[in-house]
C-alpha cells in the first residue's frame, strides 16, 4: 500500500481550506498513493464565532471528498471535521473514510478530548464544544486494517492496543492539529512509540503553523514503521509525503519479536 500524509496550514475560510486539501490530493493521487490522510479540523480552524454550521456527515465537507476520492480514483482519509453533535452546544470532532468509489467506508468521533490548562501558556477545553466519541473503529482498506484516532487520542495508548489486538490494525492513522508547545517534545516520540508497541504502521497528518485565534501548530507529518523508523516526513508549510508500506517487512518484525502474541494483560 501507498500511503500519502498531508499536512495543511487551515484557517477561517473553509473554501480556501477545501480547495487546498483537494489540491494536496490531487498531488498524492498523481504520486500513486492508494490511500491519503489529511489533518484533523481540515474544514476550519478559526474563532468559534465565524465557524460554518456544524453538518452532518453527508453535508458539504462529507460530499466535497466523496466527491474527490471518487474523481481521483484513491482511498481519501479526510482528516476531521465539526459534525453536528448530540445538542446544539456541541459538536462531534469527526473523521470519514472514503474508498475509491466515493462510498463513506468508516466514521469515527474523537474519544478523548483536550482539555488542558497550562498557566501561562494555553488554556483550552475542547469538551465545552465537542462531545466525546465513544467507538474504536478499524476500518478494512483493500485488505489492511487500519484504525482510526484523532490527535489527542495519541496520548491514550489502550485505545492503540486495542485497536491492534481486538481490531486487528496493521497501520494507525493519527489526523492532528498538535500544538507546537507539546509537539516539539512529544509528537514524534509518541508516534513512534504507538508504531513500536502495537507493531504497526503509523501515518500522521498534522496542521502546521498559526492559526486563529492565537494558536500554532507542529506540523511535522509523518509515517513511521513497526519498527519505530520514520519512514517519510513534511518539512514546515504545507506539503505531503507519499510512502510505500512494506507489509511483509511487519509480519516479519511481528514473527521475530513478538511482543503482541508474548503480551499477558
Amino acid at each position: 500500500m501507498r500511503v500519502a500524509v498531508c499536512q495543511l496550514n487551515s484557517r477561517d475560510d473553509r473554501a480556501a481550506n477545501l480547495a487546498a486539501a483537494e489540491a494536496l490530493l490531487v498531488r498524492a493521487a498523481a504520486a500513486g498513493a492508494d490511500l491519503a490522510v489529511l489533518p484533523e479540523y481540515v474544514d476550519y480552524l478559526g474563532t468559534a464565532a465565524g465557524m460554518p454550521a456544524p453538518e452532518p456527515v453527508d453535508g458539504t465537507v462529507g460530499r466535497f471528498f466523496a466527491d474527490v476520492a471518487r474523481r481521483l480514483g484513491i482511498w481519501v482519509h479526510a482528516g476531521s471535521f465539526h459534525e453536528a453533535g448530540p445538542d446544539r452546544d456541541h459538536t462531534w470532532n469527526t473523521s470519514l473514510l472514503f474508498d475509491r468509489t466515493g462510498t463513506l467506508a468508516g466514521t469515527y468521533r474523537k474519544i478523548h478530548l483536550y482539555d488542558v490548562e497550562i498557566p501561562g501558556r494555553v488554556s483550552y477545553l475542547e469538551s465545552a464544544t465537542v462531545a466525546p466519541g465513544d467507538k474504536p473503529v478499524v476500518v478494512d482498506v483493500e485488505g489492511v486494517r487500519v484504525g482510526l484516532s484523532i490527535c489527542y487520542d495519541l496520548r491514550f495508548p489502550e485505545l492503540y492496543r486495542h485497536l491492534a489486538t481486538d481490531g486487528g490494525a496493521t497501520l494507525l492513522v493519527v489526523p492532528a492539529a498538535f500544538m507546537v508547545h507539546t509537539g516539539r517534545d512529544h509528537w514524534e516520540v509518541l508516534l513512534r512509540a504507538r508504531a513500536i508497541e502495537n507493531q504497526c504502521f503509523v501515518a500522521a497528518a498534522g496542521q502546521t503553523g498559526d492559526h486563529e485565534p492565537g494558536r500554532t501548530c507542529f506540523g511535522r507529518s509523518m509515517v513511521v514503521d513497526p519498527w519505530g523508523t520514520v519512514l517519510g516526513q513534511v518539512p514546515d508549510g504545507p506539503g505531503l509525503t507519499v510512502v510505500d508500506l512494506d507489509l511483509d517487512r511487519l509480519r516479519t518484525i511481528r514473527t521475530e519479536l513478538p511482543s503482541l502474541a508474548n503480551r499477558r494483560l
